[in-house]
């Protein structure tokens, strides 16, 4: 097995380059995208023992990494894009939260026998964690005092799930966009076009009327010089510390918060947007950390873990899926909002960002940060009061 964190670097940047070559040449790999091979070609290595499950790789990735890409991606991003998707992706979040805690409600009084009188704390995090990230199963776990052991199982569960979760959001809507007279068609057409709301409704439009965010995060308007390297370091390591210390001194305010704000109002100076480059580099950095996702999905660690807490955490996944796809489709939400919508709940704003990245639907960026960044908020209150009320059913 390879263990040393530059060598498992070396192999999730070589799976990213295959993932991308793939998409590029094959039409099947260009229908799931390039981020969805890069998730299944790394889940593949680390079940078949080529790479750890666990690797200080996998941390930095998850970390400063992805924070990094995510600055970049947003010195690209157009603002105005933010009002015509804000108010679908929060009806989106909100289903989606309803689902997680209905999903953790009947995972704790099916599983209760199963998993002892802690069930009840479990249902909490489980909550929290799916209606707002994964920040939040550890804060209701610490209030809670939750026991060392179930906490360690519950959070590699919780693990997995989010990766697996990941690759199924990817997919859904092009399973389903792929159907003949489905509306959705164009919207994730519009992943290869153009990622404005207006393009996703009018396939008939000029994608080459202008460039898009999307074509930007795949190749760079003009050459990259070093000026551009140098200036984007500065922006992305002063944007990294400055959030981060905001983040401190200003809690409980989460530092992405921060780092988002200061990477948009950068955005807005000439200079900045006159780069070359971010967009790619900054798309390279999120298909990166979502190898790195799915190298950590060792499947064989379901035996170690337990498999009730393993039942519990896909449950929960599961009817939140059911309730936020099946509902949201009722309500008249697009596929690509409710998939984003799901990450935030699942895994939070990066996730949120990760998945819009990589299937082009950047206008749903800021809506999918700002929604995420309530679920962190929302996350912990819903999980204490899922908590208390499981509590009162199964004790």
């Amino acid at each position: 097995m390879i263990t040393n964190p530059t060598a498992v670097f070396c192999v999730l940047a070589t799976v990213v380059a295959v993932a991308i070559t793939l998409e590029q040449r094959t039409k099947v790999f260009r229908a799931l995208g390039s981020a969805l091979v890069g998730i299944l070609l790394g889940m593949l290595l680390s079940n078949t023992g080529v790479i750890p499950g666990e690797s200080p790789a996998y941390a930095f990735l998850g970390g400063p990494a992805v924070s990094a890409g995510i600055i970049l991606i947003l010195l690209s991003v157009d603002v105005r894009s933010v009002a015509k998707a804000g108010p679908k992706m929060l009806a989106a979040f909100v289903i989606g939260g309803i689902g997680s805690a209905l999903g953790a409600s009947l995972s704790a009084l099916l599983l209760a026998d199963a998993i002892g009188p802690e069930t009840w704390k479990l249902a909490g995090q489980y909550t929290a964690t799916y209606v707002g990230g994964g920040v939040n199963f550890a804060a209701v776990g610490a209030a809670l005092d939750t026991s060392g052991e179930l906490f360690a199982a519950g959070i590699a569960a919780d693990v997995t799930m989010t990766a697996i979760w990941m690759a199924i959001c990817l997919t859904v809507p092009v399973i389903f966009a792929a159907r003949p007279g489905r509306r959705d068609a164009a919207v994730t057409r519009s992943a290869t076009r153009d990622s404005s709301y207006d393009a996703a409704e009018d396939p008939a439009e000029d994608a080459e009327e202008s460039p898009s965010l999307h074509r930007m995060l795949y190749s760079s308007v003009g050459a990259i010089g070093l000026h551009d390297l140098s200036l984007m370091a500065a922006i992305v390591l002063g944007t990294l510390w400055v959030s981060d210390w905001l983040g401190a001194v200003l809690a409980p305010i989460p530092a992405v918060l921060f780092l988002t704000t200061i990477a948009l109002v950068l955005a807005q100076v000439p200079a900045v947007r006159a780069m070359n480059g971010t967009g790619v580099i900054g798309n390279y950095l999120v298909l990166i950390f979502l190898a790195s996702n799915g190298a950590m999905s060792v499947l064989a660690n379901i035996v170690v873990i337990g498999p009730p807490i393993v039942y519990f955490a896909a449950l929960t996944v599961a009817v939140h899926g059911i309730v936020i796809f099946g509902v949201g489709r009722l309500a008249g939400l697009d596929l690509a909002t409710l998939a984003v919508a799901s990450q935030a709940n699942v895994g939070g704003p990066a996730s949120a960002m990760a998945l819009a990245t990589a299937r082009g639907y950047t206008d749903r960026l800021l809506p999918g940060v700002a929604v995420g960044l309530l679920g962190y908020a929302a996350g912990n209150y819903v999980g204490f009061l899922v908590a208390a009320l499981v509590r009162g059913m199964i004790v």
